[in-house]
């Protein structure tokens, strides 16, 4: 489970780490990652999740929310970071591909934006 204080709840927090971070896609989920400054608080890494309705109904939203809140608590949370994790249509529809699509991502969206210098 991801405590409180390791998500993103401001909507301008979203939108940076959606614009300015790294991107790394899979099909079921687009992890967007965002490096912070040294001066900026808190230490450690905050995660947002976005869950349109193309995914499905409330229900089904809610469930793919729950999983990837979960599966996000067994990465690094040490560094400092904001990630935004966008569930596509695909992942209430593919549920056991979830877990693999996200940790892949999750490795790559750093990589690639440390070539860019944006995370």
């Amino acid at each position: 489970m991801l405590p409180g204080p390791h998500r993103l709840k401001r909507p301008s927090d979203f939108g940076q780490a959606v614009r300015r971070g790294a991107r790394a896609a899979t099909p079921t989920v687009v992890v967007h990652v965002m490096r912070r400054n040294d001066q900026d608080p808190p230490e450690f890494t905050r995660v947002g999740f976005v869950v349109s309705k193309k995914v499905g109904n409330a229900v089904e939203r809610n469930r793919v929310k729950r999983r990837l809140r979960h599966l996000s608590g067994q990465f690094d949370l040490s560094a400092r970071r904001d990630v935004v994790v966008r569930a596509l249509p695909d992942a209430s529809s593919q549920p056991d591909r979830l877990a693999d699509d996200l940790a892949s991502a999750w490795r790559r969206a750093p990589a690639r934006g440390a070539a860019g210098s944006t995370c």
